[in-house]
């Protein structure tokens, strides 16, 4: 191998060693390889440019003579180093602080910091030639760390110096000094994040630019602009960036621009202390509430890619699943149901109510859903996921028995491991096989039942025989009237009882109601009191077969009334009637004929008695219409339509009639007459 103006050369009498002479010569003639010097004067070879080769002819130089490239880079190596002046100057006058006492490097600390620099320089120097060379032949930089680290434990050998002697940390020593100069050598365990003693105006200043916004500047910028602003104060100039940087890190200089940095909440979670707690030791201590995504894919009704969102109320003590609801918002709606179901499932009352300040849970407070259900409720921290058992509960659930679903859409985009994020292109190859939204539903309630069949990682016993047999005396046990008082829904505006009976919408569905006195029996003494009162309605979402009634007086309290049922219902049509509905229909004719009546009579006893009834009048009350003559006269003989008996105006009427009185009719009726004179007075 030969060096002609620095290009890497082969000579002809090397090249016959790996080819034939007519091999040789057929290749130059065909210019197949580039000759650049002939030779023939006084020791003067033929040469061939070595990268013109053919790959195979290369192969077998390199198997022979060996890599011409590696020769020439070990070549440019050297194992003698010219000590840096100036790197012995910079640790001579290096102070750093130390307990608060400006201290100067030792001087075996300024020798050792001295050789290594001056190792590294030389290495740097060497590298960069290799690399100008290599790039100048179209070559690459493999294996010339190998030699650079082989050179730095020859010249350990020779000037004892303490660079890394490890290949790989050299060369990041390497680097950092590139960045960082003279102090990325002097070790932090004497004070590399203390190059000068700063000051509290130049503090307040290097803060002040971490802190700015208006531009951001990265740390290599702010350490610029300090320094410029340095310069124009008179203030001593930073003299290392990795100093400046250990020191912005420190704790006490942290905290204070740590917020304009990554934000109040950053800063708050990376300093704020942190209650160290227990959980319960019994069951419905403490119930957690929240809402989040169902972390399983599924198909709608359009065919595409979905996912909705569950409301899961969960016992701290044994991490039961208790009670949930699938919507696609965290409403009063989902929080509404699952805690009915666990109220249900548990037949007792919590003692304690833990959930978000969402917009539902405002609801649930306002209206007084959760001070009836426990004893204390409350709402967590915001923006605090680390002070909510429930979240840590959600991400094992989700590791350990969603994420086995292919349909998995993965956790929390912030989650770093990439087990927890889904196969998008999966999912999207096989949608035609996502569950449809009730199929979900069925599978979601199979991964609950696996969770809480499944061991607590406390107590190695399932979470659902940590709940059954755990006891919470203090506890309250639901009555059939706390469910109709905790769970039964009020309607917003008061409804009035009409002719039609009374009617609600629930859900969005029109829905009518009336009170019955016996099964089949409207209750038409009730109806004669109330038709057209208002009453506030009361129902459960989960029957909607009765209803309750409230009473509203003057003060505005609510008194409960009746039970209204569905109100009933026939066919128009005689061929769709069905047994006993032709007796219903005459009995209700019967009903309304005698509400009629009693109407009546009650109306003309209060004429009668105040003296304003037509007849007392001389005038006649109109008959009620469509009303047979038999029923006339019973309407009659009940509303005392005539105050007194028909009075005789003939004289030959008048005249039987007295004779056929006697004296004992006589007196008796005076009698009577008297008796009810004295009544009268109060005599009696």
């Amino acid at each position: 191998m030969e060096y002609y103006n620095n290009i890497v050369c082969v000579s002809y009498s090397e090249l016959l060693g790996i080819m034939a002479e007519g091999t040789l010569n057929s290749l130059l003639a065909r210019k197949n390889i580039e000759r650049i010097h002939r030779g023939g004067g006084a020791g003067s070879k033929a040469l061939v440019i070595y990268s013109t080769l053919p790959e195979r002819y290369r192969k077998l130089y390199v198997e022979k003579y060996g890599d011409p490239n590696e020769l020439k880079a070990k070549a440019m190596i050297k194992e003698k180093i010219t000590i840096d002046q100036k790197a012995r100057d910079f640790y001579e006058h290096y102070i750093y602080v130390l307990k608060g006492e400006e201290k100067k490097l030792s001087d075996k600390l300024i020798e050792e910091y001295t050789i290594n620099a001056s190792v590294i320089k030389e290495l740097i120097r060497t590298v960069n030639e290799i690399k100008a060379y290599r790039h100048k032949l179209g070559g690459s930089m493999a294996n010339v760390w190998d030699s650079i680290f082989a050179s730095s434990e020859k010249m350990r050998v020779r000037y004892n110096h303490t660079l890394p002697s490890n290949s790989s940390r050299l060369r990041e020593k390497i680097n950092l000094y590139k960045k960082e100069g003279y102090a990325s050598l002097i070790s932090g365990k004497i004070g590399n994040t203390n190059t000068l003693k700063i000051t509290k105006e130049a503090s307040d200043q290097i803060i002040a630019l971490k802190r700015c916004k208006t531009p951001v500047y990265t740390d290599t910028q702010l350490f610029e602009r300090y320094n410029e602003i340095a310069m124009d104060k008179g203030w001593k100039p930073l003299r290392s960036l990795s100093g400046m940087k250990a020191w912005l890190n420190n704790p006490s200089i942290k905290q204070l621009w740590c917020d304009a940095v990554y934000g109040e909440r950053y800063a708050s979670q990376l300093f704020g202390r942190k209650h160290k707690t227990e959980l319960p030791m019994r069951r419905d201590s403490l119930w957690y509430g929240d809402g989040t995504k169902l972390n399983l894919y599924y198909r709608d009704k359009d065919g595409k890619v979905s996912t909705t969102c569950v409301y899961e109320v969960i016992d701290a003590y044994s991490e039961v699943l208790l009670g949930y609801f699938i919507s696609d918002t965290e409403n009063y709606e989902a929080q509404y149901h699952s805690y009915r179901m666990a109220i249900q499932i548990s037949g007792h009352k919590p003692f304690e109510i833990v959930c978000d300040n969402q917009g539902g849970h405002k609801k649930l407070d306002s209206t007084g859903f959760l001070d009836k259900i426990c004893e204390v409720h409350r709402n967590t921290a915001p923006y605090n996921a680390q002070s909510k058992t429930i979240e840590s509960i959600f991400g094992r659930f989700q590791q350990q028995v969603l994420h086995r679903d292919w349909r998995f859409t993965g956790q929390n985009i912030t989650a770093k491991k990439d087990y927890s994020r889904a196969n998008v292109e999966f999912i999207e190859a096989n949608k035609d096989n996502l569950y449809t939204l009730s199929e979900l539903k069925a599978a979601y309630a199979e991964c609950r039942k696996e969770w809480n069949e499944s061991k607590h990682p406390a107590t190695g016993i399932s979470r659902i025989e940590m709940y059954n047999n755990s006891l919470n005396e203090e506890t309250q046990p639901v009555s059939i009237y706390d469910m109709i008082d905790i769970f039964w829904i009020r309607n917003d505006k008061p409804c009035t009882f009409t002719d039609k009976g009374l009617q609600i919408t629930i859900n969005g569905q029109k829905r009518s109601y009336e009170v019955f006195s016996s099964p089949g029996c409207p209750d038409h003494a009730w109806r004669r009191k109330h038709t057209y009162e208002k009453f506030e309605v009361a129902y459960d979402p989960y029957d909607l077969t009765s209803i309750r009634l409230y009473s509203i007086d003057a003060s505005g309290r609510k008194r409960f009334e009746r039970t209204a049922e569905p109100y009933m219902v026939i066919p128009r049509a005689l061929q769709d009637q069905k047994e006993g509905d032709a007796k219903f229909i005459r009995q209700e004719q019967a009903a309304n004929l005698e509400d009629r009546i009693i109407r009546q009579e009650q109306a003309k006893a209060i004429e009668q008695a105040h003296g304003v009834s037509p007849e007392q009048n001389g005038l006649h009350t109109p008959e009620l219409k469509g009303v047979n003559a038999e029923k006339r006269k019973e309407i009659a003989r009940r509303t005392k339509k005539y105050t007194s008996d028909p009075q005789s105006f003939c004289l030959g009427m008048q005249m039987k009639e007295v004779s056929l009185m006697d004296w004992k009719t006589v007196l008796s009726k005076k009698e009577t007459e008297e008796f009810s004179e004295q009544k009268a007075a109060g005599k009696l």
